[in-house]
Formats: structure tokens, sequence, C-alpha cells
């Protein structure tokens, strides 16, 4: 018996370094002949920059920056020499999970700091920049970024705008950085979502109600994100508005297809492409994947969604292992998927599955290869 095991981290949870250990234990334990083979994955957020760590060998940089909310911090990224490849999370220095909840706050959370990261990247000599933009806390477009990178924002009276959310629908002018630095930079920017720039699928709508946004709110983000793609039109002749991915990260793929001239890329097909994973699930009996919360937007470029279509492709048994699960039977079914088991069924709780995931992995694995 030849098992894959390829799950995203459960978000909050566990890893996807430490699920593929005990997963892989657990097998053994129960089918000590079969071949076992391991490939965490990411898919753009949080974790990203560790599992490149994990299968290239890259070098971990710190880089002094700040906050969402502006306060000073260090935020880490991976770095590979040879190449001069810059592999940079969003999460790191502009992530929600930097915040209290009770700071959650998306109309002044600002992108500010990643940008600062990425100038430490271009300082350091990186020619190429992979940015992982899952698990913001914002939703500027890009705006406090490009902020950082020597865009400037100005308003009516053509005074600077602190770069935020709700300063979107006050830009008046756009001036281009005075440098062309990041002309010799190739950016691609890996994302897990398809969500447009704005509108009912947007940005706002969508996610910032996640990262503290009132109904109102959400509104103004998502008036003030329609504006940026009015100005993107008037200062760089293109809209972003239905570009699939754009309102990842609070618009921040958007953003960044304009103002870095990047490449919008799936971070779990980047993984996967670059590591062979799809040869070995060709060669595979049981595919053997998860994350934490299993869910409609699995379809939409996540780790669960991308195995369940390359397992359907090389007709494979597929088996999913998740914190939780809101999909109905028939989807699994149209999935290829053979069984599911969630943590929090198995431990009477999602409370008790987030706090324990380890206790309830061995009867999980049992469960998937009865």
């Amino acid at each position: 018996m030849n098992i894959v095991v390829a799950p995203d981290k459960f978000k909050g949870s566990i890893d996807s370094l430490t699920l593929c250990t005990i997963i892989k234990k657990e097998i053994l334990a129960i089918q000590p002949d079969a071949s076992v083979e391991t490939y965490p994955l990411a898919d753009g957020g949080d974790g990203f920059a560790g599992i490149v760590h994990h299968y290239f060998g890259t070098t971990t940089v710190s880089s002094k920056t700040i906050d969402p909310l502006g306060r000073p911090i260090t935020a880490a990224y991976q770095y590979a020499e040879a190449s001069a490849t810059a592999y940079i999370e969003m999460a790191a220095a502009s992530g929600l999970a930097l915040l209290k909840e009770s700071e959650y706050d998306p109309m002044l959370a600002s992108s500010y700091g990643t940008g600062l990261v990425i100038r430490d990247a271009i300082s350091r000599g990186a020619q190429k920049i992979v940015l992982g933009i899952g698990g913001s806390a914002t939703n500027d477009g890009g705006m406090g970024m490009a902020d950082a990178l020597g865009y400037m924002f100005l308003d009516k009276n053509e005074d600077p705008l602190d770069p935020c959310g709700e300063n979107l629908s006050l830009i008046n002018e756009i001036v281009m950085p005075e440098t062309d630095y990041l002309e010799d930079i190739e950016f691609q920017v890996a994302c897990d979502v398809k969500n447009p720039f704005y509108g009912p699928e947007g940005a706002a709508f969508v996610y910032a109600p996640q990262k503290g946004a009132t109904a109102e709110q959400v509104i103004t983000l998502d008036e003030g994100l329609k504006h940026l793609d009015d100005l993107f039109i008037k200062y760089f002749n293109r809209s972003v508005a239905t570009l699939p991915g754009a309102g990842a990260a609070g618009g921040m793929g958007g953003g960044c297809e304009v103002f870095l001239g990047a490449r919008l890329i799936s971070g779990t097909d980047h993984i996967i492409e670059e590591v062979g994973l799809e040869a070995k699930i060709a060669q595979a009996n049981v595919i053997i994947t998860g994350e934490g919360c299993f869910d409609e937007q699995s379809l939409q470029g996540k780790v669960v969604g991308t195995l369940a279509r390359l397992a359907q492709k090389h007709n494979k048994h597929l088996r999913v292992v998740c914190g939780k699960s809101n999909m109905q039977e028939r989807d699994l079914g149209a999935l290829g998927i053979e069984d599911l088991v969630t943590l929090s069924a198995l431990a009477g709780n999602e409370a008790n599955a987030v706090a324990n995931p380890e206790s309830y992995l061995h009867d999980a694995v049992r469960k998937l290869l009865s």
C-alpha cells in the first residue's frame, strides 16, 4: 500500500509538518508494511514561509517592521541565496494573528509593514519575491505596502494620507515612486482565493467582517476599493475589478498586480509543482489530506480542493481529516472524497479538537483506513 499524506495546517491548532509526522506514525502503527510519503502543504497564508523552508532549505531572515496598527515588531521571511529569491508571508507583518480580537479594525489596519519587509528583501539583493498573502488583518487594497515602497497617496488638498482602509475613498492622486528599483524585481503573489476586488463577492463583503468590520464599514471599504480601482484605470490604464484573486487579503492581490506588476498564482499549486507532488499522487494508492475547516472556500484554490481535483484526475482514493466540516454528503461524492473524519466529532466539540488535535488523530487515521 502506497499512501501519500499531504495536508494543510489546521489553523490555530496544529501545523502541517507536525500533522504529517503524527499521521504517518499512526498509519504505520496500523499498517506496518505501508509505504508512506508525507508532503506538508500551504496555500499562501500562514505557514507558507515555513513550508518553503522545509522543502528548499532557505535561510530565515529577520526584518524590523511594524504590525497592522503601526507598532514596531520583527518579522521573519525566507531567503534563497543561490536564486536571489525571497519568500515572504504577509501575515508575518500584517496578519490578523498579530492582533488581539479587541484590536481587529480593517478601517485602520495597514499593509505598510509588509512593504517594509519587501524593502528589506530587495536591499538584501532579492531579484524575485514570492509573497504569500493569506491571513491578513487589512482591507487597504495594498495601499500601505505601496506607500512603504515609494508610492504616495494624496487627498484633494494634496496632503499625504495614512495608508489604511478608511482612507481609500479619500485618495485624489497617486504619486509614483521616485526610483524605478521595483521594475527590476520579479514578483509572484501566492493566494488561496479567487474573489474579485470589490462587489458582493469581493474583499470587503466576504472577508472584512472576519477582521472586525461592521456592516456599515463593509460598505465603506467596498466603496474604497472601487474608488481605488477607478484610480488604477486613471494612473495605470488597467482595472483589477474582476481579476480572480484580486480580492485576496483585503484587496492585496489586486494591489500587488498593479503596484508591483506581480503575477497572481495559487500558493497550493506553486508548492505542488515545485516538489513534484502530482507525480507522487499518480503513483499512490491512497491520498490523505486535510485542513482546519473544510467548506466551500476549500474548493477555491485551497489544499483540500486542489488535492481532490488531482485525485480525481488520476483516479485515486482520497480521504480527508479536518478540524470541522460544513460540506454536505453529496458534495463529498462529487469531489471524489471516499471518507471524511472531523476531529470535532471525535472530540465532542470544536474547542477540544482545536486545543488537543494530537489526542484525536489516532482514531481519525484508524477510521480513514478502516
